[in-house]
């Protein structure tokens, strides 16, 4: 099986540095996905409330036989559900659909400036981040963005180095479109005997962000 990195968060947690997405796959097709994902060695993988696929996912998880604590599994709060109590049903709810006792990860979605409390975060910018940080005094553990060569982050990668927050990618391969076709992408695939995707999650490893490709494409996932 693969080695994959592991990259430790600013609380001791370890987290795998390569994961799984799910993102707009569909429920019937999550199961499938999500087992081949785990066949061929993936242990991370990222869903949320708002993909409407969580069961799928549980139930992949359940069907492969890999033990829970070879797994670190992140999901998301879902936008309408922010506030303390309300959060707190939302994860109780998730659990139940994963047909889980835990999450590895559990985070805020999309920032909602009027609630914004948690502390793994998703789409939140450097104004979102300060303003967590002024008036709760916690830092985030990670923040997952979209980036990918296209969209590096710089600013907002440099923010969180200093900060020691961890930067997780969502469309790290640019929803597969014309970055994959970039003629650049295409000589360094060539050279070295990969694919043009390939390319692009190397270039996130060596940056040191956690990645989650996506495909519901068994040889793709592999």
């Amino acid at each position: 099986m693969v080695s994959v990195p592991h990259i430790r968060l600013n609380n001791g947690v370890e987290i795998p540095q390569f994961g799984f997405g799910v993102f707009q796959i569909e429920p019937g097709e999550v199961v499938t996905a999500v087992r081949t994902a785990l066949d061929a060695g993936y242990r991370h993988i990222d869903t949320a409330q708002m993909y409407g696929n969580e069961e799928g996912v549980g139930q992949a998880i359940r069907e492969s036989g890999v033990p829970r604590e070879e797994l670190f599994v992140t999901t998301k709060l879902d936008n309408d559900r922010h506030g303390r109590d309300e959060a707190a049903a939302a994860l109780d709810e998730s659990l139940a659909r994963l047909g889980l006792d835990h999450v590895d990860l559990y985070l805020i979605h999309w920032p909602r400036p009027a609630q914004d409390r948690a502390i793994g975060v998703s789409n939140f910018q450097i104004p979102h981040l300060e303003r967590l940080a002024a008036e709760t005094g916690t830092v985030p553990a990670v923040n997952q963005v979209e980036l990918h060569p296209r969209f590096p982050q710089e600013e907002l990668r440099a923010y969180h180095r200093e900060h020691g927050i961890a930067t997780e990618a969502w469309s790290p391969i640019g929803q597969g479109g014309d970055l994959l076709r970039d003629e650049r992408l295409a000589g360094l695939a060539d050279k070295y005997g990969k694919t043009p995707a390939q390319i692009v999650l190397r270039w996130h490893v060596e940056l040191g962000n956690i990645v989650f490709p996506k495909s519901v494409t068994p040889s793709r996932i592999r």
